[in-house]
């Protein structure tokens, strides 16, 4: 079941006996096994209805003791299962999830795992209650998802900013929330959205100096604001580290090549192709009217060889500083 058909769900009072959360993404994981916490139950009921463990302290028949026990004074109990990757034998939880007790909502937190869809515990969770497999989203998906956040807040968001967070932040959803949270905090009375200044001041990335505005600069052929760019991280390189921006540089010019064997340039395509904000279409553009084909094949080689440096091969005593200096002076000449 998808997270959004998950919560809608939640909020409309339709709750599962059984919730299976499992995958590599924990900040959806956790929202969901939150919004149960909170609101499943009054605060009155929680008292005597509410079981929160921990997978670390568990077998699975302890789990299944708590879930078989009848709500007092209420409707329904929670058993809420945290760590739940860390219980041995959870396969064997198959004795509870084929005869479920109505009266409970039993939320199994299974982090960083999944389970074996061949075996009968996954399809025994497919008829009887809710399985649902976290993801991490690809980096080309979390400005979207920024936006989506803050949508449900009646704030917008630039995409250039979106981006901003997404190469100081990473993919790193839990994080990500933390930011725009205190963001949303910070924002003056009345201001429905967020920019680059909001960023620069609250979240501590200079809007004129990052990865982002290298890359464009690179792609305009701005030499002025690349120099300015790279001085700038060749003096700060604890706040800017050379391994970050070779993989942003590595990132843009790949797409920049892929915008050159794409046939149809047509909008539509190049956002499918390049998995990009319909918004960066135009600095694709520009980037590949300045560098051709056989031009941008030997800016990858380019990135190959500057990153071995970094990494010390043929390289003895030049700093990464000045080593981003020398890339970017061949990348623009």
């Amino acid at each position: 079941m998808a997270y959004e058909k998950i919560l809608t769900d939640l909020k409309n009072k339709k709750f599962s006996p059984l919730y299976f959360l499992a995958g590599d993404e924990p900040y959806f994981i956790d929202s969901i096994s939150d919004y149960i916490e909170a609101n499943a139950l009054s605060e009155e009921e929680k008292a005597f209805n509410q079981t929160i463990l921990y997978g670390k302290d568990l077998d699975v028949a302890a789990v299944i003791n708590a879930a078989k026990r009848f709500p007092m004074m209420a409707s329904h109990q929670v058993v809420i299962i945290k760590e739940a990757q860390n219980i041995k034998d959870i396969e064997n939880l198959i004795f509870y999830t084929e005869n479920p007790l109505n009266s409970t909502i039993l939320v199994i937190n299974y982090k960083y795992n999944t389970l074996d869809k061949r075996k009968k515990l996954y399809l025994s969770l497919q008829s009887k209650g809710v399985y649902f497999e976290s993801k991490r989203l690809y980096e080309d998906k979390i400005p979207g998802w920024i936006s989506s956040y803050l949508s449900e807040k009646d704030i917008t968001i630039d995409p250039g900013s979106a981006m901003l967070l997404v190469e100081f932040l990473g993919n790193d959803l839990g994080r990500i929330t933390n930011e725009l949270d205190k963001l949303l905090i910070t924002l003056p009375q009345g201001e429905k959205r967020i920019n680059s200044t909001h960023i620069e001041k609250n979240v501590g990335i200079s809007k004129d100096y990052n990865n982002f505005e290298l890359n464009k600069a690179l792609g305009q052929r701005n030499v002025l604001k690349a120099n300015r760019i790279v001085n700038y991280f060749a003096k700060n390189q604890k706040d800017n580290p050379m391994v970050v921006t070779m993989s942003m540089l590595y990132n843009y010019f790949s797409k920049v090549m892929l915008y050159h064997f794409s046939k149809d340039k047509s909008r539509k395509t190049i956002v499918e192709a390049l998995k990009i904000n319909p918004f960066f279409v135009t600095d694709y553009e520009i980037a590949a009217r300045n560098y051709n084909t056989a031009r941008v094949y030997h800016i990858m080689g380019l990135l190959r060889e500057y990153d071995l440096k970094s990494k010390g091969f043929g390289n003895v005593s030049t700093d990464n500083g000045e080593l981003l200096r020398e890339l970017v002076y061949k990348i623009l000449h």
